[in-house]
Protein backbone atom coordinates (compact mmCIF):
# COMPACT_ATOMS: atom_id res chain seq x y z
CA UNK A 1 0.00 0.00 0.00
CA UNK A 2 1.52 3.39 -0.94
CA UNK A 3 2.42 5.89 1.73
CA UNK A 4 0.23 8.96 2.17
CA UNK A 5 1.59 12.29 0.93
CA UNK A 6 3.86 14.40 3.12
CA UNK A 7 2.18 17.26 4.96
CA UNK A 8 3.14 20.94 4.66
CA UNK A 9 6.09 20.36 7.02
CA UNK A 10 7.49 17.51 4.92
CA UNK A 11 6.41 14.85 7.43
CA UNK A 12 4.28 11.77 6.97
CA UNK A 13 0.83 12.03 8.58
CA UNK A 14 0.84 10.88 12.20
CA UNK A 15 0.74 7.16 12.71
CA UNK A 16 2.81 4.05 12.24
CA UNK A 17 3.29 3.22 8.56
CA UNK A 18 4.42 -0.35 7.79
CA UNK A 19 6.62 -1.19 4.80
CA UNK A 20 9.04 -3.87 3.70
CA UNK A 21 12.73 -2.91 3.72
CA UNK A 22 12.78 -2.76 -0.09
CA UNK A 23 9.78 -0.42 -0.04
CA UNK A 24 11.44 1.87 2.51
CA UNK A 25 14.54 2.15 0.35
CA UNK A 26 12.47 2.67 -2.79
CA UNK A 27 10.41 5.39 -1.10
CA UNK A 28 13.11 7.20 0.88
CA UNK A 29 16.49 6.02 -0.30
CA UNK A 30 17.15 6.94 -3.89
CA UNK A 31 16.46 10.62 -4.57
CA UNK A 32 19.88 12.02 -3.55
CA UNK A 33 23.38 10.67 -3.08
CA UNK A 34 23.10 11.35 0.67
CA UNK A 35 19.85 9.37 0.88
CA UNK A 36 21.51 6.49 -0.98
CA UNK A 37 24.38 6.50 1.54
CA UNK A 38 22.07 6.62 4.54
CA UNK A 39 19.94 3.84 3.02
CA UNK A 40 22.99 1.60 2.78
CA UNK A 41 23.56 2.16 6.49
CA UNK A 42 19.91 1.43 7.22
CA UNK A 43 20.01 -1.85 5.29
CA UNK A 44 23.20 -2.91 7.08
CA UNK A 45 21.69 -2.19 10.49
CA UNK A 46 18.54 -4.10 9.58
CA UNK A 47 20.64 -7.10 8.48
CA UNK A 48 22.65 -7.06 11.70
CA UNK A 49 19.57 -6.71 13.92
CA UNK A 50 17.64 -9.44 12.08
CA UNK A 51 20.65 -11.78 12.29
CA UNK A 52 20.37 -11.77 16.10
CA UNK A 53 17.12 -13.70 15.85
CA UNK A 54 15.83 -11.41 18.62
CA UNK A 55 14.48 -8.48 16.59
CA UNK A 56 10.82 -7.87 17.36
CA UNK A 57 10.33 -4.47 15.71
CA UNK A 58 12.41 -2.09 13.60
CA UNK A 59 11.06 1.48 13.63
CA UNK A 60 12.45 4.47 11.72
CA UNK A 61 11.75 8.07 12.68
CA UNK A 62 13.34 11.47 12.14
CA UNK A 63 14.49 13.18 8.95
CA UNK A 64 15.04 9.99 6.95
CA UNK A 65 11.28 9.41 6.75
CA UNK A 66 10.54 13.00 5.70
CA UNK A 67 10.89 14.95 2.48
CA UNK A 68 14.23 16.42 3.63
CA UNK A 69 16.62 15.88 0.69
CA UNK A 70 19.77 15.19 2.71
CA UNK A 71 19.23 13.58 6.12
CA UNK A 72 22.48 13.35 8.10
CA UNK A 73 21.71 9.90 9.43
CA UNK A 74 18.86 7.53 10.15
CA UNK A 75 17.07 7.35 13.50
CA UNK A 76 16.06 3.84 14.51
CA UNK A 77 14.37 2.10 17.43
CA UNK A 78 15.12 -1.59 17.71
CA UNK A 79 12.67 -3.48 19.88
CA UNK A 80 14.56 -6.62 20.85
CA UNK A 81 13.37 -9.71 22.73
CA UNK A 82 13.70 -9.56 26.49
CA UNK A 83 16.00 -12.61 26.49
CA UNK A 84 18.59 -10.93 24.29
CA UNK A 85 22.09 -11.47 25.67
CA UNK A 86 24.51 -9.12 23.94
CA UNK A 87 27.48 -11.30 24.89
CA UNK A 88 26.15 -14.07 22.61
CA UNK A 89 26.91 -12.14 19.45
CA UNK A 90 29.79 -11.35 17.16
CA UNK A 91 31.53 -8.07 18.08
CA UNK A 92 30.32 -6.65 14.75
CA UNK A 93 26.78 -6.57 16.22
CA UNK A 94 27.69 -4.81 19.46
CA UNK A 95 27.20 -1.25 18.14
CA UNK A 96 23.51 -2.10 17.81
CA UNK A 97 23.26 -2.01 21.59
CA UNK A 98 25.40 1.09 22.27
CA UNK A 99 23.99 4.43 21.11
CA UNK A 100 27.36 6.24 20.87
CA UNK A 101 29.06 3.37 19.05
CA UNK A 102 26.14 3.16 16.64
CA UNK A 103 26.53 6.83 15.79
CA UNK A 104 30.26 6.49 15.34
CA UNK A 105 30.47 3.11 13.61
CA UNK A 106 27.12 2.70 11.85
CA UNK A 107 26.17 6.31 11.09
CA UNK A 108 22.84 6.02 12.85
CA UNK A 109 21.07 7.29 15.92
CA UNK A 110 20.05 3.93 17.31
CA UNK A 111 18.01 3.06 20.37
CA UNK A 112 17.71 -0.61 21.33
CA UNK A 113 14.97 -1.38 23.85
CA UNK A 114 13.37 -4.49 25.28
CA UNK A 115 9.68 -4.64 26.22
CA UNK A 116 10.41 -5.80 29.77
CA UNK A 117 12.72 -2.82 30.35
CA UNK A 118 10.19 -0.16 29.35
CA UNK A 119 8.87 1.00 32.70
CA UNK A 120 5.30 2.15 33.13
CA UNK A 121 4.12 1.90 29.53
CA UNK A 122 3.62 -0.48 26.64
CA UNK A 123 5.86 -0.68 23.58
CA UNK A 124 3.06 0.99 21.58
CA UNK A 125 2.92 3.94 23.97
CA UNK A 126 6.71 4.17 23.98
CA UNK A 127 6.71 4.35 20.17
CA UNK A 128 4.05 7.07 20.19
CA UNK A 129 6.54 9.41 21.86
CA UNK A 130 8.77 9.25 18.79
CA UNK A 131 5.96 10.59 16.62
CA UNK A 132 6.35 14.04 18.17
CA UNK A 133 8.83 16.54 16.72
CA UNK A 134 10.92 18.99 18.75
CA UNK A 135 8.32 21.58 17.74
CA UNK A 136 5.60 19.39 19.33
CA UNK A 137 4.03 18.47 15.98
CA UNK A 138 2.82 14.92 15.37
CA UNK A 139 4.41 13.07 12.47
CA UNK A 140 4.43 9.60 11.02
CA UNK A 141 7.05 6.97 11.69
CA UNK A 142 7.80 3.84 9.68
CA UNK A 143 8.11 0.23 10.80
CA UNK A 144 9.89 -2.28 8.62
CA UNK A 145 7.87 -5.45 8.48
CA UNK A 146 9.46 -8.77 7.74
CA UNK A 147 8.80 -10.33 4.38
CA UNK A 148 6.55 -13.36 4.40
CA UNK A 149 8.27 -16.38 2.84
CA UNK A 150 6.07 -18.32 0.44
Amino acid sequence: MPLPAFNEFGDLPAGLHCLLLAEVIEEFGKSTLQRQLVSQRLARIYQLAAATGKLLRFVIFGSYVTSKPNPNDVDIILVMADDLDETDYDPEMLPLFDHLRAQRELGASLFAVRPGFIVGESVETFLLHWQTTREERHRGIVEITQEVKQ
